[in-house]
């Protein structure tokens, strides 16, 4: 996998993580199920934290990318990742920017 699409597809699952803690730690959702990216995508969602399901689209991308051999998926993924995900990260820093954490 390309060095500087790695780097975003580990962006997405740090993103995951500080969803997930702050779920817990700020608005005191427990009870996750499985802990799947799929769960903290919704309940993040639900909270506020993301207001896209632009964050399910990425999370299939990922998926494939974890799976992509030959980078047969990077070629046809990769002005998606930059033209409609991208902005997806600097809305999540601004709205826990905004939470004052």
């Amino acid at each position: 996998m390309d060095e500087k699409y790695k780097k975003r597809y580990e962006s997405f699952q740090k993103s995951l993580k500080v969803m997930k803690d702050i779920l817990i730690q700020y608005y005191a959702i427990t009870g996750f199920v499985t802990s799947s990216p799929r769960e903290i995508l919704r309940k993040s969602f639900r909270a506020g934290l993301i207001s896209d399901d632009l964050w399910l689209e990425m999370l299939t991308i990922r998926n494939q990318l974890t799976h992509d051999y030959n980078s047969e998926i990077i070629k046809r993924s990769c002005r998606q990742i930059v033209e409609k995900y991208i902005d997806l990260f600097y809305c999540l820093d601004k709205t826990i920017s905004d939470l004052n954490i």
